[in-house]
């Protein structure tokens, strides 16, 4: 990525539209509702063969530091810091108001340059409003329709000049290795955003005692201890029977495409209360997904009596998620900033495992073994057969095993095998894929 660009205006003049156009997906949630965006959203954009890296900030609006909108104010004021260019946009059907006036002035001393682009100009039929745009004195702007797609050429030729002095790289790029793709997920108000912000070592995303400030999947890049990381905060996950309003029906949906796209999950439980249901739910939706699973009990500060606290919890978490067995459970506490070391290690740890392969002759002299100490059950009065089996993919280890009547092999036997392979090759609170298939052992034919 040559260079950055932020996206700037008040409330419900197109931003996330135009950031979705720009980075070729719909990453950020859109909505007729003023105010969708709260946290800046970063993506790799691009106009034909111009890269760029592009941030999505929450409407300028004028309020107090210490309310929501002031602190959304803050993190939009932030996005500048990273900024090479700005692209302040107004609404061509509107024309230039108040907040648009006050916000270009605010602009022009900050001393970035600024791009002014004029959205929702679709066919350009909405000309003098976009006349009307030199007033404030940001130079000629550019009438574009982020919605449809219209005016992107000439955005192009005023972005240009920048790509020729800028250059910025990540280290994971020039390293050749992929970042690991690592979502925080969790019911909401249990901290989630707190403990991003503690991880990565500076106030990134809202915070704040209202419950589901945080509407759509943050992504930010980060590295710790060297290895790149994709690292994505999610919005809360309610009951399906309590997700009512469509703003948080787009949101949690957008979560759920965060957990099918991640690599390792962190699940953030409440430690001030038990092991819920929904918390068992999220859990089960990371596994039937095959991502790899880190539980952390955050708030583990202002917890009393922790030895037993833990035990209780590691019961609760034991007898609910039998399938994943030996899932890792770090107590942490993103106020206070501890037990983060011992998570991110639990995360490397998983994910090392995520991708684990085995050898085909170790698995195969395990399942001689898993014969004569627990043999398959009887089928039509005959003793079933399992005569070979070989890990056909990773992330999540994937097993092929062949036997004479895989129709016939019992779901209880099915797990005792999952159990065992998680058990003997060490692979605890890996999600493990078994398919059972009709055929014969290789080595006989050989």
């Amino acid at each position: 990525m040559g260079f950055t660009v932020a996206i700037l205006g008040r409330p419900n003049v197109g931003k996330s539209t135009l950031f979705n156009r720009l980075v070729g997906r719909r990453l950020a949630l859109v909505d007729d509702a003023p105010g969708v965006t709260r946290d800046r959203r970063e993506g790799d954009g691009s106009i034909a063969d111009l890269e760029f890296r592009v941030i999505d900030t929450a409407g300028l609006e004028e309020a107090a530091p210490e309310t929501l909108a002031g602190r959304m104010q803050t993190q939009t004021e932030r996005s500048l810091d990273l900024a090479n260019v700005v692209l302040l946009l107004i609404d061509a059907r509107k024309g230039v108001t108040a907040a648009d006036k006050h916000f270009a002035d605010w602009l022009r001393r900050g001393g970035k340059p600024v791009i002014l682009v004029a959205n929702k100009a679709e066919g350009r039929s909405e000309l003098s409003a976009v006349g009307e745009a030199y007033v404030l004195g940001l130079g000629e702007p550019v009438p574009l329709s982020a919605a449809h797609g219209e005016g992107f050429g000439e955005l192009y030729e005023r972005l240009r000049p920048f790509a020729s002095v800028m250059q910025s790289i990540s280290s994971a790029r020039e390293a050749g290795r992929r970042p690991l793709q690592l979502a925080i997920v969790g019911r909401p108000n249990v901290g989630k955003s707190t403990l991003v912000n503690r991880l990565i070592g500076e106030d990134r995303l809202l915070t704040g005692p209202e419950p589901g400030i945080t509407r759509d999947s943050i992504a930010l890049d980060w590295e710790w201890r060297g290895r790149a990381i994709r690292l994505v905060d999610t919005a809360g996950l309610r009951r399906r029977a309590r997700v009512e309003q469509r703003l948080e029906r787009l949101s949690v949906a957008d979560t759920l495409r965060t957990i099918r796209f991640a690599g390792t999950v962190v699940l953030v439980l409440d430690a001030l209360e038990p092991f819920g249901r929904q918390d068992l739910t999220i859990a089960n939706m990371v596994a039937e997904e095959g991502r790899a699973l880190v539980l952390a009990a955050n708030k583990w500060d202002a917890v009393g009596d922790k030895p037993a606290a833990l035990r209780q919890l590691r019961d609760r978490i034991t007898a609910s998620l039998a399938q994943l067995h030996g899932v890792a459970l770090v107590p942490v506490s993103g106020l206070a900033g501890t037990g983060l070391e011992a998570l991110m290690q639990a995360v490397l740890d998983v994910d090392e495992l995520w991708n684990k392969r085995l050898s085909t002759p170790a698995l195969n002299r395990w399942l001689d073994g898993i014969q004569q100490h627990h043999p398959p059950p009887l089928a039509a009065g005959r003793r079933l057969k399992l005569r070979y089996i070989t890990q056909a993919n990773t992330r999540p280890p994937t097993f092929a095993l062949f036997a004479s009547k895989p129709g016939e092999l019992p779901d209880s036997y099915r797990r005792y095998l999952v159990n065992a392979l998680r058990e003997d090759f060490g692979l605890p609170g890996t999600p493990i894929r078994l398919m059972v298939r009709k055929g014969e052992n290789p080595y006989a034919r050989g």
